[in-house]
């Protein structure tokens, strides 16, 4: 396994209709580098927002999905996806704010 540092891990928020209803309960979803885990996902969430705590995170993988051009056939990239939920005394983060 590469050696990921916690700026490598997330990637992108990802911000969809379901994620922003979500946000009520206080998780917060995020596009990941496919190789981290839960601990670095932790890690990279409470170092990179100040005064959040992480109580839990689900992570999912994404496969590719096939797509034509014609007659070649193709994959998209394969992602991973990880839910933050973060406890009742923790502070929100910033950049969902607003949206």
């Amino acid at each position: 396994m590469a050696d990921i540092k916690y700026y490598d891990v997330i990637l992108k928020p990802l911000v969809t209709e379901k994620s922003m209803s979500a946000m009520a309960e206080k998780k917060y979803t995020f596009l990941v580098h496919p190789e981290a885990n839960k601990a670095m996902i932790k890690e990279a969430v409470e170092k990179m927002f100040e005064g959040t705590k992480v109580q839990s995170v689900n992570t999912m993988n994404l496969p590719g999905k096939k797509k034509r051009r014609g007659m070649t056939v193709g994959r998209t990239a394969k992602r991973k996806k990880a839910i933050v939920k973060l406890t009742e005394d923790s502070k929100d983060i910033e950049i969902f704010t607003g949206l």
